[in-house]
């Protein structure tokens, strides 16, 4: 058998070849109507070749490392699936990390092939070391390379995948650097494969539906399975400031079944659709990830979607995914309540064949799983993660890979890679997977007792005119800050009072004895929605006028 992923995209064009694969805005008129451009699954597998042929070429093969640093555009999809057909390994680095980091990791993954916007090639004359050893530039716009048009070489013999087996290196993937430095993930053909089934039978995708993707890395499994995608009108790299207009449009026009993306784009959609009294009748379900979902926005969604459709929340990370997932009826019906109680958040059980088991806090790395103390039911220690979905090496950092990986035995001979989620957790007695915060974020009291932000934070989060918290630790002091609702109108002396008489309804909330109120807290760069929480801790810090004098071992 052929791992190779690219052979997905063979298959679909085979079975689907009128079908439409990639549907992308292209202009609007003087009337501001949009207009749309496509490309069926034959057409897409035509310039996915015609594309491999010309790398191919130019001397483009197996295991060489191609940066794609291209933006959303119909020709996006079919580059990357040209890279693979050739066994080439793309690598993929999120620009919104910031030039700095951006530059170093590009210069880490040392890529020989770039293929890029004129503005990344604008930067390789000004910054030549992470550019060093590229031997062939690809410009997609005007300037900069070899041009797209030049790249594709005709031809009517299809150009079939390279043989790849399920351990031969796919793809290098940047975790976002929200939690620390950005580390190169490797990818497998054979995680890639594992992923795309997973993510199909666990929603229950079929071939035919028509996906949103405001998260565009996402559609490549969508179309993996024969789904069509439309990319809408947005910065993926800035998806808090999405136009829900423009979402809604898509949605309606294209007859949108699914949406993919990060709680930071669905925020203002939910409130653009509630104050217009707009449904989404098309979804069949939304999936979002890359934060804790809000039970308002739960509940604000199961108002919009129709027909019993739902929120799905996946967990995982880069390095893993998916782990688990929930969907709003068991949020709402459930394990709000626990988590208004101060449980923690439930992120789901376990996807089938992934296991998961909590292990005893350790700050340092752990060579071999029989030293490790794992955790019954109900005790909060690190999430731990086995199973075809989980990723072997962060690529170039044996360090990094040490700290995150465990080598365990198993019974029939051999051995597997289990992955420290750097998270969390417990699992409850039913089997459901519980998130209480990431590890670095633990608070150790000057008391020398321990406190998981999340479980403390699930509590304030029930205030109405709050829209989230974050716990931090300053010098072992525990400290809440608060980000408002969108209009709330209660003072800062009033709501802090009111916040610490919720809090003292609960024995582990009573610590909390600091309010600080931020008018928006610093986010992560690729979904814009997950709380940087050492930034925030910093900012406390200063408000407090307490230099941070200690940090918890791990943490950046």
């Amino acid at each position: 058998m052929n791992f190779n992923i690219a052979s997905l995209m063979e298959d679909q064009a085979g079975l689907r070849p009128f079908q439409r694969a990639l549907v992308f805005p292209s202009s609007r008129d003087a009337a501001g109507n949009i207009a749309w451009t496509q490309l069926s699954f034959q057409q897409l597998n035509a310039l996915t070749d015609a594309y491999a042929r010309g790398l191919a070429a130019r001397g483009v093969g197996a295991g060489e490392r191609v940066s794609l640093l291209v933006k959303p555009r119909l020709e996006f999809i079919p580059l990357v699936f040209a890279v693979f057909k050739l066994g080439a390994v793309p690598v993929l680095i999120d620009p919104g990390m910031g030039r700095k980091a951006f530059l170093e990791c590009l210069e880490r993954s040392q890529p020989t092939v770039l293929i890029a916007e004129p503005v990344a090639h604008v930067l390789r004359q000004v910054f030549r070391a992470p550019f060093a050893r590229v031997r062939l530039n690809i410009s997609v716009g005007t300037w900069g390379g070899l041009s797209l048009a030049e790249l594709a070489a005709p031809g009517t013999e299809p150009f079939a995948a390279v043989l790849r087996s399920q351990e031969d290196e796919a793809a290098i993937l940047f975790t976002s650097g929200s939690t620390g430095p950005p580390k190169g993930v490797t990818y497998t053909h054979g995680i890639f494969h594992a992923q795309t089934r997973f993510i199909r039978d666990l929603y229950g995708l079929q071939g035919g539906e028509i996906d949103l993707a405001a998260f565009p890395l996402f559609g490549l499994f969508s179309m993996a399975i024969g789904m069509t995608v439309v990319i809408p009108e947005m910065d993926p790299t800035k998806p808090a400031l999405a136009d829900p207009a423009r979402l809604v449009e898509a949605i309606q026009g294209q007859g949108c079944t699914q949406a993919v993306g990060s709680p930071a784009i669905w925020k203002n959609l939910g409130r653009y659709c509630e104050e217009r009294s707009l449904t989404l009748p098309s979804l069949k379900r939304m999936l979002m990830f890359g934060a804790p979902i809000p039970v308002w926005m739960h509940e604000q969604f199961s108002r919009i979607l129709v027909d019993g459709a739902q929120i799905h929340t996946p967990y995982g990370a880069t390095e893993s995914l998916p782990v688990a997932s929930i969907a709003t009826r068991e949020v709402l019906d459930t394990t709000q309540h626990l988590t208004s109680a101060g449980a923690g958040t439930c992120v789901g059980r376990p996807v089938p064949e992934v296991q998961v088991r909590i292990i005893g806090i350790v700050d340092e790395a752990i060579a071999d799983w029989g030293t490790v103390r794992e955790l019954p039911a109900g005790e909060v220690g690190e999430i731990t993660v086995a199973g075809p979905v989980v990723t072997h090496e962060y690529k170039d950092l044996p360090e990094a890979t040490a700290l995150a990986k465990i080598r365990e035995p198993l019974p029939e001979g051999g051995s597997r890679i289990v992955h420290r989620m750097g998270d969390l957790g417990y699992l409850d007695e039913q089997g459901r997977l519980w998130f209480c915060g990431r590890k670095s974020h633990r608070i150790q009291l000057a008391d020398g007792r321990t406190v998981f932000p999340d479980q403390l934070e699930g509590i304030f989060n029930t205030h109405p005119q709050v829209y989230r918290t974050a716990l931090v630790g300053v010098n072992g002091q525990p400290v809440l800050c608060v980000e408002r609702q969108p209009g709330a109108t209660a003072s800062d002396e009033a709501l802090k009072a009111e916040l610490l008489q919720l809090g003292a309804r609960f024995e582990q909330s009573r610590k909390v004895k600091e309010l600080l109120f931020h008018p928006s807290f610093p986010v992560d760069t690729r979904h814009n929605a997950k709380i940087h929480r050492l930034q925030l801790r910093e900012w406390a810090a200063g408000r407090l006028g307490q230099p941070i004098e200690y940090r918890p071992k791990g943490e950046v």
